[in-house]
């Protein structure tokens, strides 16, 4: 019902409705019809604010230190040159430990190794305290979930396969890749290709998207996560039904 409120009738909204018109009798008529729904994820959405205020076991960075990351990831060339590879994993998992938080919660980043290459992950613990994270445990068996950090100009299928490996062993069929740009058409088509077969699901999250998970962190209108559901969506709905 929610879902249905923000695409259908939210006037102006940052991830799925950026155009809309504002149309206030759309919104009052749909408040008036579902009172009970709005009251009580108002509700919701003020408790978790508050449970989110003091929170000992971390601290997310302020909106300013935010928007500074994100500057300076922006101003990265791609590659390793000058170790542009790890300002860039540094600054994104200290960014994203933030914007997840506290629906993926505990960051932690860890090294590997895959076919000789240093690959590093950054590692979430699964609240599933909504819809979409709930629904990445039931469907791909996510207690966890891994985000592969490529600050590289274009994925490449053995980046895919890499991430793959990586699902097999047990982190559960749902990863993500934190890149520069989106997948071309053949690595897209790829990722659907692993999701036929295996029911594998793989996301990549760019630099636009880190764009508007800072955006929505600074509005408040949104959770950051929101962002990866919806990169989510567009996924499914790309698959074969």
């Amino acid at each position: 019902m929610i879902i249905d409120y923000f695409r259908s009738y939210c006037p102006r909204d940052e991830i799925f409705n950026p155009d809309e018109p504002d149309d206030r009798v759309k919104v009052l008529n749909y408040n008036r019809e579902n009172y009970g729904v709005v009251e009580g994820y108002v509700k919701y959405k003020d408790k978790a604010s508050k449970d989110c205020a003091n929170d000992p076991l971390f601290s997310q960075i302020p909106v300013l230190s935010a928007k500074r990351s994100l500057k300076e990831i922006l101003k990265l060339n791609t590659g390793k040159e000058d170790g542009a590879d790890w300002k860039y994993e540094d600054l994104a998992s200290e960014l994203l430990s933030s914007l997840f938080y506290p629906h993926l919660d505990f960051a932690q980043t860890q090294s590997r190794t895959d076919s000789g290459r240093h690959i590093r992950d950054l590692i979430f613990y699964n609240n599933r305290d909504v819809d979409f994270l709930d629904d990445i445990f039931t469907d791909y068996g996510n207690r966890q979930l891994v985000v592969e950090m490529k600050n590289v100009k274009a994925i490449e299928r053995e980046h895919i396969n890499q991430l793959n490996r990586y699902l097999q062993e047990g982190i559960g069929n749902f990863g993500v890749f934190l890149t520069r740009n989106p997948l071309s058409k053949p690595m897209f088509g790829n990722t659907i290709d692993l999701w036929s077969s295996q029911r594998k699901c793989i996301i990549a999250l760019t630099d636009d998207d880190l764009r508007l998970m800072v955006d929505v962190y600074e509005s408040k209108q949104r959770a950051p996560i929101e962002v990866l559901k919806k990169k989510y969506i567009e996924f499914r709905r790309a698959c074969p039904s």
